[in-house]
């Protein structure tokens, strides 16, 4: 492999930028420009100089030799100042070695997964630990990127293996009386994985939704307050607010961190019966939103009398407005009540999220599928007792594979691309 550098912290002006050097030429090249290098494991405070001995800066270099790194390559990173200048001028140097290329988007972390730093559900955890928002997304990441997804794994490999070297010691022994019936035993370790793999797919939705941020429809008629209330949640004009009936007519958001879950509130149209084409289209559109939505809060007006309004979508939390003017209920104008639909809504999302397995992306759930697949025929198959033992066994390898693709012990290079694509240039 080449010797690879890049820049690891964000590009712009900051205290301290980070460049990264990885490969089997980093000492000659992070040599050239240092001088004379720390020991392996240790650090020390260099002037960073060009071919020409001009000063670049003045750097903490340290010093991570293979296989003791994140990559699993030689590896040295330069803590220099931040500003475009330095970083410029010492990513110059650095190439003009000729040794060292600029890094591609992932290119470290793939390093690391091709020489067995990482597997592959905890690089997916790596990029979701960047991408984390809020604190319940960087639990989640956590979990990944610290090896859950391989103790699932493993765990359900385990027995599968014991399962499928008990039945082919009937295949190998079939001329012979086996001395112990491993039946009971087989059908305990197929049902034990069944029952993993389906906790896993019974919570892959809550998990998904947690990954990507829930959402909450705002719905009701016509100036209820729907808007008045985005712009209190939001902290800021958000939605433009008026007497006029129909001022709303596309879906607006807001993101927000809700006591750790990321959630992005949808104020809609207002729900009525209407000529106007535009509006129309709007309306339904709140529909369609609203019924995608993983929360529905309803508005009602709290100065006209309850006349059973349906929107036409399931309602999950429902209250009364214009608090302001009649004391009771919510007022998006003055607050009054905001922390409470914030604390029921919290609330809701929060049961949604609790005891979430680690399978959270796509890739994951079909793996589980797959599984789940070849281990129910090899449940039936097993429970028949009509088809021979070799079939059974090569369900059980099928669904072995299935789970050992979940972190990457068979051929996965036709999804690395896409993976790696998501990650930045220095990671």
């Amino acid at each position: 492999m080449q010797t690879i550098f890049a820049l690891a912290t964000a590009r712009g002006k900051s205290g301290v930028a980070v460049i990264r050097i990885s490969g089997p030429d980093a000492h000659e090249v992070a040599g050239r420009l240092a001088g004379d290098l720390p020991g392996p494991g240790r650090f020390a405070l260099r002037k960073l100089r060009d071919a020409g001995g001009a000063l670049l800066d003045e750097a903490l270099v340290l010093r991570f030799d293979a296989p003791h790194s994140f990559t699993g390559e030689n590896t040295f990173e330069l803590q220099i100042h931040g500003s475009l200048a330095a970083i410029r001028v010492v990513e110059a140097a650095l190439a003009a070695t000729g040794l060292a290329r600029m890094a591609e988007p992932g290119e470290f972390t793939r390093r690391a997964l091709m020489n067995g730093n990482l597997d592959l559900a905890q690089v997916e955890g790596l990029s979701d630990l960047i991408a984390a928002e809020t604190e319940a997304q960087l639990r989640q990441a956590q979990g990944l990127f610290t090896g859950k997804m391989r103790e699932f794994a493993d765990m359900c490999r385990a027995d599968l293996v014991r399962a499928a070297a008990l039945i082919e010691a009937t295949i190998d022994f079939a001329d012979e009386e086996v001395p112990v019936d491993v039946s009971p035993e087989v059908g305990m370790l197929i049902g034990r994985v069944l029952v993993s793999i389906d906790q896993q797919l019974n919570g892959f939705s809550g998990a998904a939704r947690l990954r990507h941020g829930f959402e909450v429809a705002i719905i009701g008629e016509p100036n209820v307050g729907k808007s008045t209330l985005l712009n209190r949640i939001a902290g800021r004009e958000i939605a433009i607010t008026s007497d006029i009936a129909g001022t709303t007519r596309d879906v607006l958001e807001v993101r927000v961190d809700l006591n750790g879950l990321p959630v992005t509130f949808l104020d809609t149209a207002g729900l009525r019966d209407s000529d106007d084409a535009v509006e129309k289209i709007g309306i339904a559109r709140a529909r369609d939103r609203a019924l995608a939505a993983d929360l529905r809060v309803v508005l009602l007006d709290g100065l006209q009398p309850d006349h059973g309004f349906d929107p036409g979508v399931p309602i999950d939390l429902r209250y009364k407005t214009k608090a302001d003017l009649t004391g009771d209920g919510v007022s998006g104008l003055t607050g009054q009540g905001v922390d409470q639909v914030l604390a029921d809504v919290s609330a809701a999302l929060a049961d949604r999220v609790t005891d979430l397995p680690v399978a959270s992306h796509e890739r994951h759930r079909q793996a589980l599928v797959a599984a789940r697949a070849c281990l129910s025929e090899a449940k039936a198959t097993f429970e028949d007792g009509a088809t021979g033992a070799e079939i059974i066994a090569l369900h059980l390898r099928d669904g072995a594979r299935a789970l050992d693709s979940l972190i990457g012990r068979m051929d996965v290079e036709a999804i690395l691309g896409e993976i790696f694509a998501q990650f930045c240039i220095g990671k």
